[in-house]
């Protein structure tokens, strides 16, 4: 019979007190973590932390996270290193690889990098090009059904982020063929069942410098019978390798290049701004069930606030100059250090907030995209509500957001901390407006008032994202909604 194990009230006196002694008698040196206020958790209070242990509630579902975990896929960046991708299927004893990827980006030169190293390495390949922009449940499903019956072993996914995602869900309903399409979909719009073995090798060489799917495990579509987006996370979907080469990116249009780069800005800000990981409830009572975004975490931090400054400083000079190639490549090792930071600390309302913006367009297209009917670009539908949103959850961790604003170039040593969010609010329209072109609020998407309950409603199943969101009142659903119906209200110019 096992033996409990107890800890006598005296001896985790003499913990607390070592614990404390720890860590007021060597303070952190980065000045960043010296200062307890800069930082809402990436040194929580040992003392804290040692309480908490010790007064879990002992009603599971109560029980707040105590650990992050870090996941991010193999990442390999350079000018030129498509060509190395042949060599690295043969590496992995690869013997039949589905090439995924877009009609778009079939006709370009990356494409033509990896079917050559393909074939050097002589490696047998069936090219899927069938890929929507902005994928639907349907064209998934269409995907999943080309893979199965060429039954590959691994799969190369070479495109955007919709090509990513999409090679990402073929891979993984051809590993469970008799998996319901829901099954993995992320509750309450699915049943949210982890993956619970690994998939096949996957290899993502990413021809857009935004999503930074090469290194997540999340893939998102539209699903269309309840007119919002949604996706699947977990660790196991993200890709073996992320081939990252600057030279795929010089065929984006400057509309490409601003409306991805919204979303690493976005990525960026909202993993920075998230609720810490040790606030998240419940806590898993199994690892497999610990999800992809469990909030902002020391390590994410790194990631999430280099692209934020890598992002101010080279989105306007990729979208300004085709010819500046420094900052598209700068612009693509964003994206990917934004994908490390948000893949792991996850994002909040802005995207929550874009997912019914893109699933209910009213008829908007956006300048620069080459596709059939209406289209909100992802990095569009994600800025366009990112001043109300920053301008709301100031008040959550002030300190945060001004680290945020000073990001942009606010000189932010007058600042009051209650005017965090307004700083950082104006900070982002004016970042927005210098872009140009830009739509500035959901009006000139063509929403009006008339639109908000339909929006609001489309956003509240996104529990995913909004339990990251600070400032929101997600265990109040009257709260939720009369908060969320104020926010688009205020999105609907800037």
């Amino acid at each position: 019979m096992p033996t409990a194990i107890r800890v006598s009230p005296t001896r985790a006196a003499r913990a607390i007190n070592l614990l404390r002694t720890v860590q007021y008698t060597h303070p952190p040196s980065c000045p960043c973590h010296s200062n307890p206020g800069h930082h809402h958790h990436a040194t929580p209070s040992l003392i804290n932390q040692a309480r908490r242990s010790l007064a879990t509630p002992t009603d599971a579902s109560q029980q707040k996270e105590y650990a992050f975990e870090m996941a991010a896929s193999s990442i390999r960046f350079g000018p030129g290193c498509t060509k190395e991708v042949g060599m690295d299927f043969k590496n992995m004893g690869a013997k039949k690889v589905m090439v995924v990827t877009d009609s778009t980006v079939k006709k370009l030169d990356a494409m033509r990098q990896v079917v050559q190293g393909l074939e050097t390495e002589g490696i047998a390949f069936e090219v899927y090009d069938g890929v929507r922009v902005e994928p639907k449940d349907s064209s998934i499903k269409a995907a999943i059904e080309a893979a199965k019956p060429y039954q590959p072993d691994a799969f190369l996914a070479v495109g955007g982020g919709s090509v990513i995602d999409t090679a990402k869900l073929m891979n993984l309903y051809t590993t469970f063929p008799d998996a319901e399409f829901l099954d993995f979909v992320n509750a309450p719009l699915g049943k949210g069942k982890p993956i619970t073995k690994g998939l096949k090798p996957l290899i993502a060489v990413p021809t857009t410098a935004g999503t930074g799917s090469e290194t997540t495990g999340t893939a998102i579509f539209d699903l269309v019978s309840k007119r919002a987006k949604t996706g699947i996370a977990h660790r196991n979907l993200k890709p073996t390798l992320g081939i990252c080469d600057p030279l795929n990116t010089r065929t984006m249009p400057s509309a490409v290049h601003a409306s991805s780069g919204l979303d690493v800005l976005c990525h960026s800000l909202e993993s920075w701004t998230a609720i810490p990981y040790y606030e998240r409830v419940p806590r898993p009572t199994n690892p497999i069930n610990r999800p992809a975004y469990q909030g902002a975490n020391p390590i994410s931090d790194i990631f999430s606030l280099q692209a934020l400054r890598s992002t101010v400083k080279y989105l306007p000079r990729a979208v300004k100059d085709p010819e500046d190639h420094e900052a598209q490549s700068q612009m693509l090792l964003a994206a990917t250090l934004a994908g490390v930071g948000f893949g792991n600390a996850g994002v909040h309302l802005c995207h929550g907030m874009s997912y019914p913006i893109s699933g209910q367009n009213p008829g908007y297209k956006h300048a620069g995209y080459q596709v059939d009917g209406p289209i909100i670009p992802h990095g569009v539908s994600v800025a366009v509500t990112a001043p109300a949103v920053f301008k709301f959850t100031g008040a959550s961790n002030p300190e945060r957001h001004l680290a945020a604003a000073e990001c942009f170039g606010v000189d932010i040593s007058q600042v009051k901390k209650e005017s965090a969010g307004e700083v950082l609010s104006e900070a982002l329209a004016n970042f927005l407006v210098k872009l140009g072109d830009q739509p500035r609020g959901l009006k000139a998407l063509g929403f009006g008032k008339e639109h908000v309950d339909a929006l609001v409603e489309g956003t509240i199943p996104q529990a995913r994202v909004l339990m990251l969101a600070p400032s929101l009142e997600i265990t109040n659903l009257d709260a939720e909604r009369e908060q969320l119906t104020g926010l688009f209200e205020e999105a609907m110019e800037y």
